[in-house]
């Protein structure tokens, strides 16, 4: 146990395990049930206080104690029961609505106006679950940015968690506050926040650098290929092909029949269309393309079903090694 290494959360319980149960007691009796299960969950993971450890909590409490003389309250609480005192009206339910949301973006500002290589510092030290959540709220770029900037060994786990991350109640984003000794402004209030998924996870990939999207899904793939396959879908498009050399798309067009190639083709752009018959015969191209004037109205289903037919052989061709995918563009290896 390293007193720099300690968490808010860690330095309570250490102090409070000091003091002895007596004096633990009557706090337990002005926190709330939520922050009690905090503090205790923090305990039970204690087995040993090192001597200069309790003294650096004792000296951190009492250098507290005098920087923050005078009345604490829960700000955040006191006016939402003062907004929630009022008459019961439409009023009422905006005012709260106004400063729910008001509290919300101002936490959120807090965290995209810190320097990504801070947050990651701010992070490296919790949880990865809690570093997928507070990822989960941020603008795509920054995340990004913010994930390059973390231990290596980390930036796969944290890209597991925010794709199982579906949605997040208030008393989770209030434990990552606790835990982040409110660095990180309030996550949120609502009972329900919608996080993090598998978009927000390709989202993140898509805009990394340095190949390093390659390398996290390649670590996520040892434990959950399904999941990296789904990822790997939805990062790559029908209209991606478009982007690949030559090369690499006549190797994927060989292994496509015209059949589903055309309908594959029924919503494709005119410069995905182009593109794929300035890489075949001009028989085949000639005969694909009155198929596709003489085709009436199609299922919208199929038509995705017989692109993400195609993406599958261009993947499983990837993995063959191939080739190589990407939206920036694609090369055969030789």
């Amino acid at each position: 146990m390293n007193f720099e290494t300690l968490t808010g959360l860690n330095k309570t319980a250490v102090l409070l395990m000091c003091l002895g149960e007596d004096a633990t007691a009557k706090i337990f009796e002005e926190l709330s049930d939520e922050e009690i299960g905090l503090v205790t969950r923090t305990m039970a993971t204690i087995d040993h206080i090192p001597e200069d450890v309790k003294d650096s909590v004792f000296k951190s409490f009492q250098e507290s104690q005098r920087q923050f003389a005078g009345l604490f309250i829960r700000g955040s609480d006191f006016a939402k029961k003062a907004i929630t005192s009022l008459e019961a009206n439409d009023r009422t339910e905006n005012l709260l609505d106004q400063f729910i949301s008001g509290t919300e973006s101002r936490s959120l500002e807090t965290i995209a106006l810190m320097p990504p290589t801070m947050v990651a510092g701010l992070l490296e030290k919790e949880h990865p679950q809690t570093v997928a959540l507070v990822l989960s709220t941020q603008h795509i770029n920054h995340a990004s940015e913010i994930l390059s900037h973390l231990p290596e060994e980390m930036r796969s786990d944290v890209i597991y968690r925010i794709a199982k991350i579906e949605q997040v109640s208030s008393e989770v984003l209030a434990q990552i506050e606790e835990s982040l000794h409110r660095e990180i402004g309030q996550v949120g209030n609502k009972k329900q926040n919608q996080v993090g998924g598998l978009d927000k996870v390709v989202e993140i990939l898509g805009s990394m650098k340095n190949s390093m999207d390659v390398d996290i899904l390649e670590d996520i793939e040892e434990s959950d290929p399904d999941m990296v396959e789904e990822i790997r879908k939805r990062m790559f498009t029908f209209e991606n092909l478009g982007t690949l050399d030559g090369r690499s798309l006549q190797m994927i067009l060989r292994e496509v029949n015209n059949d589903t190639l055309t309908l594959a083709l029924k919503t494709a752009s005119d410069e995905m269309q182009e593109k794929v018959f300035a890489n075949m015969s001009a028989r085949a191209a000639d005969m694909i393309r009155d198929d596709l004037e003489a085709m009436g109205p199609v299922r919208l289903s199929e038509v995705e079903a017989m692109q993400q037919a195609i993406i599958k052989i261009a993947i499983k061709l990837e993995e063959e090694g191939k080739l190589v995918l990407g939206t920036g563009g694609g090369d055969e290896l030789v």
